[in-house]
């Protein structure tokens, strides 16, 4: 028991140190993550933590405060870029595969948040139109970045400023974990990691729905 709390410990840390970096470099992957791989596609964290306090805009240009939005529902959290070449959209359509799964009452209680490391590029419309070729359910949030920075570093995320390169590239650096939250406490007890696909989140997420550890 003790092995396996503190299996879930350095899990947690090697999420939160573990960064992405997506850019249009074709000479070198576009997506690094350091901190190797992961025993489990989906972790449990054994001290969960409180969703990130965020009060930003939504793809209809109002106020969207997320703790009051989601509070009672389970919830999928991710930080990301609409402009990111693979990571962030491979992840959102895992994601999308998986509450195609559900029954319908069940898609309507899940909330599915994306919030833009890259809010300067990342408008309401912007995230509006990339996130109906995903689910036009999904909630695409934008802001200041120093809130949104401040966010997701409240839940062990972290976030760089998106650097331009010499080529005219741009390159957000930004953690690849999805926070899952249970709507029992409204705090967030998994996470999901890069390396989870469609079919992990297929069987996780009806669990999650309901409290319970995938």
């Amino acid at each position: 028991m003790r092995r396996r709390t503190l299996l879930a410990s350095a899990l947690a840390a090697a999420a939160a140190l573990s960064l992405t970096a997506c850019g249009g470099d074709e000479s070198k992957p576009a997506a690094v993550v350091s901190g190797g791989t992961t025993a489990k596609p989906i972790v449990t964290l054994d001290t969960p933590l409180e969703k990130p306090d965020l009060v930003l805009t939504g793809t209809d240009g109002r106020k969207y405060d997320l703790l009051e939005r989601t509070k009672g529902h389970p919830t999928l959290i991710y930080f990301g870029y609409t402009n990111c070449p693979d990571v962030c959209p491979l992840t959102m359509a895992n994601i999308a595969v998986a509450v195609k799964q559900l029954p319908k009452a069940e898609q309507k209680d899940l909330r599915v948040v994306f919030v833009t490391s890259d809010p300067e590029r990342d408008t309401p419309a912007a995230l509006k139109k990339w996130l109906a070729g995903i689910n036009k359910d999904f909630v695409g949030l934008t802001g200041a970045f120093d809130t949104i920075q401040a966010g997701a570093r409240s839940v062990n995320i972290g976030i760089e400023k998106p650097v331009k390169k010499k080529n005219g590239d741009v390159v957000s650096t930004h953690g690849a974990q999805v926070l899952l939250s249970s709507p029992k406490d409204d705090k967030v007890h998994w996470m999901g990691m890069q390396e989870a696909t469609s079919d992990n989140y297929t069987t996780a997420l009806p669990k999650i729905i309901k409290g319970q550890n995938p």
